[in-house]
């Protein structure tokens, strides 16, 4: 077991690579935000209305993602990496059929998408025209995201690292280029803004595959995206399942509170746009570390030490806690000048909004780090994906989701205080989550030998 001080280095050198990957996608929101701040208050309504669509799918590869890299994490502590590629191939399969539904749908439909959202005749026509062109990138995101759940889960952390930074270049290269027309390019808003989306992602995807043909330790390799996999598929299904639906079920009830926001008007979607950035910022570190929990957790149990993994799991909740906290300190510190710098860019009243959202989302960070600790770290790296996905089932759509439509529709609030409800979603299931923790019912070690997995095939 490593002592305290090594292993917080230990710690950030994996959560590392998820900050910066966590940072660089901050960036280039809050680039894309800023650049359109210029364009119109409804051009970044939109983006961030057609971004909810976007997010859904995003918890289905968080989900594939989650589950890769829990299997890759077990199976490179017991340091069997032809099963690693074999998962990767599993990955990639279920990829393909979901990214290829989303931008067919994205693509067909995109119209139809925004009306759920908002009733804006403008906004629904800025956003249909992003959704049509981001969908392209679908079919690059997924991938990338479980390639490099896969690194990480063996420790390989510059890869990922560089790539997002490459990723972060282009995108914002590009989306200044359409914004403001540089190099005698067209001012194209927010088509501008997907396009430097799309591009983006394609360059992940390449240097993904660029990368794989080269190392020759862990590949990815198309005949396990179509071979026979036996009981590894059933390993394989029974964490990412409950995860995809887990995460998907989160998700639909995040874009549910969004729709309420959306229908009480634009001036809230608007704050609410500039604020989720600035929250994204400070909660870096703590999805950083919450996420590393998983792998430090499954490796710790692929190599059957079972109180190691205990105690590595202890440690990355107290982690986790303190840098909850000093985010909200942050968050707090760039208040006054978010107000300042949009003062002239958003309605009187969206201000308003803005100045009283930034400060509760303080303590919902709190809550959002601990919780993803405790069950997308601790639980799933332990091959325990059910439990989230009943927690969040029960939770959002029976307690968080109804109390913020009663709030919204039945007793008409003020809209600062149907947001207020919602800052509280992460506290309603938190007693039961910890419970859970505490009966270490999930610490298991879910690898197979070889000649197992050979057999069931």
């Amino acid at each position: 077991m490593l002592n305290k001080r090594d292993f917080l280095g230990h710690a950030l050198k994996l959560a590392l690579p998820i900050m910066i990957q966590n940072l660089i996608s901050t960036l280039v929101n809050t680039a894309d935000t800023v650049m359109l701040g210029y364009v119109s208050q409804e051009a970044m309504s939109a983006t961030s209305l057609a971004n909810q669509f976007t997010f859904i799918l995003f918890c289905f590869f968080y989900g594939l993602a989650t589950a890769t890299s829990v299997l890759c994490a077990q199976y490179w502590g017991k340091k069997d990496t032809k099963t690693i590629e074999r998962i990767l191939g599993l990955a990639t399969r279920l990829n393909v059929l979901i990214s290829g539904l989303f931008f067919l749908i994205g693509f067909l439909f995109p119209t139809t998408i925004m009306k759920i959202f908002t009733d804006s005749p403008e906004t629904i026509a800025l956003g249909s025209t992003y959704i049509k062109i981001v969908s392209i990138s679908y079919i690059f995101m997924g991938f990338s995201q479980i390639y490099m759940s896969a690194l990480r889960s063996m420790e390989k952390v510059v890869l990922p690292s560089a790539t997002y930074v490459i990723s972060l270049a282009v995108n914002v290269l590009i989306n200044a280029t359409f914004i403001f027309g540089l190099f005698g390019a067209p001012k194209l808003g927010v088509t501008g803004v997907a396009i430097g989306t799309v591009v983006a992602r394609a360059v992940e995807f390449i240097i993904c595959i660029l990368h794989s043909a080269f190392n020759n330790e862990v590949r990815f390799r198309a005949k396990y995206v179509f071979a026979k996999a036996g009981i590894l598929m059933n390993d394989f299904m029974k964490i990412s399942m409950p995860a995809v639906a887990n995460d998907v079920i989160w998700s639909l009830a995040a874009s549910v509170f969004a729709i309420i926001l959306g229908h009480i008007g634009d001036d809230m979607v608007a704050a609410n746009s500039v604020a989720i950035m600035v929250v994204n910022i400070g909660a870096i570190a703590t999805r950083g570390f919450a996420n590393a929990a998983t792998i430090v957790v499954s490796n710790a149990l692929g190599d059957n030490k079972i109180d190691v993994a205990k105690e590595y799991a202890r440690r990355m909740l107290w982690i986790t806690f303190v840098v909850s906290l000093i985010g909200g300190v942050i968050i707090l510190v760039l208040r006054p000048f978010m107000l300042s710098y949009y003062a002239d860019k958003l309605s009187e009243t969206a201000i308003s909004y803005l100045g009283s959202i930034m400060i509760m989302t303080t303590w919902r960070l709190v809550g959002e780090g601990l919780n993803t600790c405790w069950i997308c770290g601790c639980f799933r790296g332990g091959g325990d994906s059910k439990f989230g996905m009943i927690m969040d089932t029960v939770f959002m759509w029976a307690v968080a989701v109804p109390l913020m439509a009663i709030g919204a529709y039945v007793l008409k609030l003020p809209p600062i205080w149907v947001y207020f409800i919602m800052t509280l979603d992460e506290y309603y299931k938190m007693p039961v989550v910890w419970a859970h923790y505490r009966k270490f019912e999930w610490l298991k070690n879910i690898t197979r030998d070889e000649s197992v997995l050979n057999t069931a095939e």
